[in-house]
């Protein structure tokens, strides 16, 4: 059976008419600040304390976005007769969100929590040359990141936490003890 000339277009018109008397949903974005997730993925913010420079973030980025430059420094013997040691020292540390496609895979390779990701997401340019950001605006933006939630009541204690706790215990313990008075020797008054 051959449809009805013109029902497609009764069908649209019916689809484009139920649409009109719907309530828009849109909202008015810099007006209206959006809710978002408590962990949303923005940025990537630098702990720049952290950061050893071990270059794993970005041996491991898939779309080599992350520059990183250093220098070696000598550092003196902790004690005498040893020996200087040697640390890098962080020149520059960039991200070119530009070709960043926000996997996360620095931040899970980071071996020093150096990567966080931070809710900001208000980081548009004008030109593309500008959304390189340096470590400055990286280190900024990692006082928008939130704090990690907090540990399940049931959960195993970290064995780091458990073993400074018992250290704390026993050094509290031994300086409870009052100490016990001499006792004259014999032949002493």
């Amino acid at each position: 059976m051959a449809p009805i000339p013109g029902s497609g277009l009764a069908k649209g018109l019916a689809v484009t008419l139920r649409t009109m008397t719907k309530k828009s949903v849109t909202e008015q974005y810099p007006e209206v600040r959006p809710a978002l997730p408590p962990r949303s993925r923005g940025v990537i913010g630098l702990f720049e304390e952290n950061c050893t420079v071990c270059m794993l973030c970005a041996r491991e980025c898939p779309d080599w976005c992350i520059y990183i430059d250093s220098h070696k420094e000598t550092v003196p013997a902790a004690a005498p007769g040893g020996r200087e040691r040697s640390r890098n020292v962080l020149d520059r540390f960039a991200i070119d969100f530009s070709l960043c496609m926000y996997c996360g895979i620095c931040i899970e390779v980071c071996p020093f929590d150096a990567l966080f990701w931070s809710p900001e997401f208000e980081y548009a340019e004008t030109d593309i040359r500008d959304l390189t950001h340096e470590r400055d605006k990286l280190r900024e933006w990692m006082w928008t990141v939130p704090a990690p939630p907090a540990l399940d009541p049931a959960a195993e204690e970290p064995k780091e936490l458990a073993a400074v706790r018992k250290t704390a215990e026993k050094l509290a313990a031994a300086q409870a003890e009052p100490a016990e008075p001499e006792q004259p020797e014999e032949g002493e008054s």
